[in-house]
């Protein structure tokens, strides 16, 4: 600090740690815009744009790219809201369920989705085109359908728990729930759902994710840094 008289004018000020803050107009129009939503029961990759990703994410959002999710289930109970946190409707036996009668069960899933995907898709099976579609892993709707699930299987089963993955698009978490009450009943009993989490969203995994504890400047540079290129690529392969 500069005090008066000669002794002050000649004094160097003394280094100190300044705590600056930015702002101005400039700062407060950035942009930050959500990507597909969790709802407040469900946990996982949650993508966000800032500034020009927010174009990028509706770009992204075109592609009608498959999420995944690691669903857990619990047999013996029926609940309102088919959630282990709803109101419990019934409670029924689960001992005659076996690994062999599940997956049989999720196999006519996926092959009735299997053919809702063909016809949202609009695409002749019979031509060249769905062909290359199909090797490229492309055969998907390019615009609005129903929930579809394009693959699931039981990742772990130890009664009365299990644990599924499923592969989907258009889907809601609320939505998955209804999945694991309707396997439940096919399998002669019921099923509430105790966990929802979303491991993948397009080309975003569960590695590309920042922990809570990394929200800081430095890590969210690095992390767009790092998911360019993925970005880039699949537009280029998806919308050209």
């Amino acid at each position: 600090p500069r005090g008066g008289g000669a002794q002050g004018r000649h004094c160097r000020p003394t280094p100190t740690l300044v705590s600056v803050t930015v702002r101005g107009p400039r700062f407060r129009r950035l942009k930050i815009g959500a990507g597909h939503r969790l709802d407040v029961k469900a946990s996982g990759v949650f993508v966000l744009g800032i500034g020009h990703g927010n174009k990028l994410l509706t770009d992204l959002y075109n592609c009608h790219l498959t999420k995944v999710y690691t669903v857990g289930g619990l047999f013996g109970k029926a609940t309102d809201d088919f959630s282990d946190t709803g109101k419990l409707v019934e409670k029924t036996t689960f001992d005659h369920i076996t690994r062999e009668k599940l997956e049989r069960i999720l196999a006519v899933i996926q092959g009735t989705n299997h053919k809702a995907l063909l016809m949202h898709s609009n695409i002749d099976m019979k031509t060249q085109e769905a062909y290359e579609l199909a090797v490229k892993g492309l055969i998907r709707p390019m615009g609005k359908s129903p929930p579809i699930i394009t693959a699931i299987r039981c990742l772990q089963l130890a009664l009365p728990e299990f644990q599924l993955e499923i592969h989907c698009l258009h889907e809601t978490q609320q939505y998955l729930r209804k999945i694991v009450h309707e396997i439940g009943l096919e399998l002669k009993s019921s099923a509430v759902c105790t966990q929802v989490r979303r491991i993948r969203d397009g080309v975003f995994t569960v590695d590309d994710a920042l922990l809570r504890t990394q929200w800081n400047l430095q890590s969210i540079q690095n992390a767009i840094w790092d998911c360019q290129l993925k970005v880039k690529r699949e537009l280029e392969k998806t919308l050209g």
